[in-house]
């Protein structure tokens, strides 16, 4: 079989009939040891989209600067859609939904792209302006900008600067994940989106700080220990962004469903489908 694809001749793990859904760390392995196959799945679709703008940026860290930084701007529009795919994908998961990860995250990318481009470039400028942050004193000694090296870079290190630095990845890290939920479940115009997720971010401060410190955790733990956890690199690309993503909407979704009723309604269609099927 092809990794796109299940061999549904086999019995698989399942979801018991009106099991009670387990919480906290317990339901985290679950998913996880239950959905592996399709977190990497999501994962490396994720990865494929944004390897352009990673290697643009890169490319315009070590050699063309200018050019290279903005052309990765440019290369991050694909990257709204596929946060929005991406989310769908794993919010099925969390309500034990039947998952064909690659045709609905095929599907919600498409239906994304266009609506979710504009947030996916705004929440890549943020990250990759984050990233040259950290690298900016490396690429002011290789530029041997002695002055301006000595000015800047006791700011870089300051330990309000870095705190500085990390509220704000709280802050967006509580408010974005928000925001792809809605393109990927609710039909409304970017400017109401990004307006109801602050809202819904703010007015459930509790569980949505501590979605973003939860999907922090991992990039946090993998940058203080670097000189061990590099070793696990070659991993990014294949699970890391799903672990974080898991993470993050483990505490968030119960708030995003109940504000729309999201689970109640899909069961309420799938009903009536079925009811139309018998009549």
């Amino acid at each position: 079989m092809g990794f796109f694809t299940r061999d549904f001749s086999k019995a698989g793990p399942g979801v018991p009939k009106d099991e009670p859904r387990k919480k906290g760390i317990p339901r985290f392995f679950e998913i996880l040891t239950r959905e592996h196959r399709d977190l990497m799945k999501i994962n490396l679709l994720f990865s494929l989209t944004v390897l352009p703008a990673l290697a643009l940026f890169i490319l315009g860290l070590f050699n063309i600067f200018p050019l290279g930084l903005g052309l990765s701007i440019i290369a991050s529009y694909p990257i709204g859609g596929a946060m929005a795919a991406s989310f769908f994908c794993i919010t099925r998961m969390l309500r034990d939904d039947p998952a064909f990860v690659w045709d609905d995250w095929k599907r919600k990318f498409r239906e994304n792209l266009r609506q979710a481009g504009v947030s996916g470039v705004l929440c890549a400028t943020f990250l990759f302006t984050q990233l040259f942050m950290f690298w900016l004193p490396v690429f002011l000694d290789g530029l041997m900008f002695e002055e301006l090296e000595e000015a800047v870079e006791p700011l870089l290190v300051d330990p309000t600067w870095l705190l500085v630095g990390l509220i704000l990845m709280v802050l967006f890290n509580m408010v974005s994940p928000y925001i792809f939920l809605h393109f990927a479940y609710i039909k409304l115009g970017a400017y109401a989106i990004v307006k109801n997720s602050f809202i819904i971010a703010f007015s459930n401060f509790g569980r949505s700080f501590m979605g973003a410190i939860a999907g922090l955790l991992p990039w946090i733990a993998f940058i203080l220990f670097f000189q061990i956890t590099y070793l696990l690199t070659p991993l990014i690309p294949v699970f890391f962004f799903v672990i974080s993503w898991l993470l993050t909407l483990m505490w968030i979704w119960p708030v995003f469903d109940k504000r729309f009723s999201i689970e109640e309604t899909l069961v309420k269609e799938m009903q009536e489908k079925m009811d139309n099927k018998d009549l």
